[in-house]
Formats: C-alpha cells, sequence, structure tokens
C-alpha cells in the first residue's frame, strides 16, 4: 500500500491542539505530555496508512474526535482509582491518552485483534507510557480493575456486561456511549445476574451533545 495520501501532522499541531484543550473547557497538559499527544499522533497517521486504526484520518478530526474526548475521560474519572482496564482498546482510546493524562495508573490495553495490539505495543514505547498490553480477549483476564472503560467496541452491549465482570468491588465501570444508548446499556446491566451498578449522572464530553462518559459503582455485593 503506498502512502501517497497519508495525512501528516501539522507543525503548529501542539499549539493547534492546547487551543482544542481550552476551547473543549479541558485542563490543559504539561510540555511533556503534549508531546506524548502528538508523538502518539504522528504514529497513528504512519499506521493508519496500513492497518486500519481509524476510519477518521484528518489530523485536527482525530485530535478532536478521538483526543479530546478521550482526554475528557481521563479527567472526569473518579480520582481515587489506581488501576484500569480499557477493554477491546482498538487504537488506544481512550486507554492511552488516560496514561498520558494519569501516569500514576497502572493502565491495562486489552485488544484481541493482533494487528492492533502490535500498534498499541509500539504505542506504550513511543510515548513512553508505562500502559501494559494484554493481546487477548478481556475476559481471559484473571485479575479485577478499579475502573473498566469501553469506547467504540463492537456490540457494546455484551462488551459491557462481559467488562462488569471485570469491575473490581466499589469500582467503576465507564462506558463513553451516546444519550440515546444509556437505557441500552444500563438494562444489559442490570439484567446480568450478580450485576449491582449504581449509576452516576452522566458526563458530557466534547464535540458532540449526545457523547457521554456514563459512570457506574460496582456496590460490593
Amino acid at each position: 500500500m503506498t502512502t501517497e495520501n497519508c495525512e501528516t501532522v501539522p507543525l503548529d499541531a501542539e499549539t493547534r491542539f492546547t487551543e482544542l484543550l481550552t476551547l473543549a473547557g479541558l485542563q490543559s497538559l504539561q510540555v511533556k505530555q503534549t508531546k506524548q499527544v502528538i508523538s502518539y499522533l504522528e504514529l497513528l497517521l504512519r499506521w493508519n496508512t496500513r492497518t486500519n486504526l481509524t476510519a477518521v484520518r484528518d489530523p485536527g478530526a482525530i485530535l478532536q474526535r478521538h483526543f479530546l474526548e478521550s482526554i475528557a475521560c481521563a479527567q472526569a474519572l473518579p480520582p481515587d482509582i489506581v488501576t484500569l482496564l480499557d477493554y477491546g482498546s482498538g487504537a488506544g482510546f481512550p486507554g492511552i491518552p488516560i496514561a498520558i493524562c494519569r501516569p500514576q495508573l497502572a493502565v491495562t490495553l486489552a485488544e484481541s485483534r493482533n494487528k492492533k495490539a502490535a500498534f498499541l505495543h509500539e504505542a506504550a514505547r513511543v510515548t513512553g507510557v508505562s500502559a501494559r498490553v494484554h493481546s487477548g480477549r478481556a475476559e481471559t483476564l484473571s485479575e479485577k480493575f478499579d475502573c473498566v472503560t469501553l469506547r467504540a467496541v463492537d456490540h457494546m452491549e455484551q462488551a459491557v456486561r462481559s467488562a462488569a465482570g471485570l469491575v473490581a468491588p466499589h469500582g467503576w465501570l465507564a462506558p463513553l456511549t451516546t444519550r440515546s444508548e444509556l437505557a441500552k446499556i444500563q438494562s444489559s446491566i442490570e439484567s446480568s445476574p450478580g450485576a449491582r451498578f449504581t449509576w452516576s449522572e452522566p458526563v458530557a464530553l466534547p464535540g458532540s451533545d449526545q457523547r457521554i462518559l456514563a459512570l457506574a459503582r460496582h456496590t460490593g455485593n
């Protein structure tokens, strides 16, 4: 496959990214974190020419659609979590931006598709984040996590039920979804045997009045 149509990161990407954060009402990042974001974007664009990581090709659109939403998620997640699983991580959203924004978290990126798992390994290396990549189905993990995120996974309702089983007692389930899909997700969780969660008010995500971060806390029962 040729790379003639490969998008490249504009020279003012760091400045533009900082402006986007401000416009979205998000906290600014440290200089190191901003450079990690741009390194991740550059890698994503290179790999996207041969591996379908995202249908969005324009660098600015990727920053707005994928990065801002993931960073908003990172900033909205409860402050007391220590371990986090990004279920079906794909191209690494929101897991890698979370690892960039909150380096104190032990982040695991679960991805069963080999090419995307390989990309996640490279993205973790290039950005320098300490995220661990689980190259397999998340359901095969034996541990439980303080928080489990999901974004743009296949069969979301089924995936959320599976992800709920990986949340530690008093931990958080955090799907990034739409307002119109939230009721289906909540119903799916409530129908799962042994799963008891209390839902908080959804957090609006930048870029769309429909996109939200849904937060549900495991009751420990």
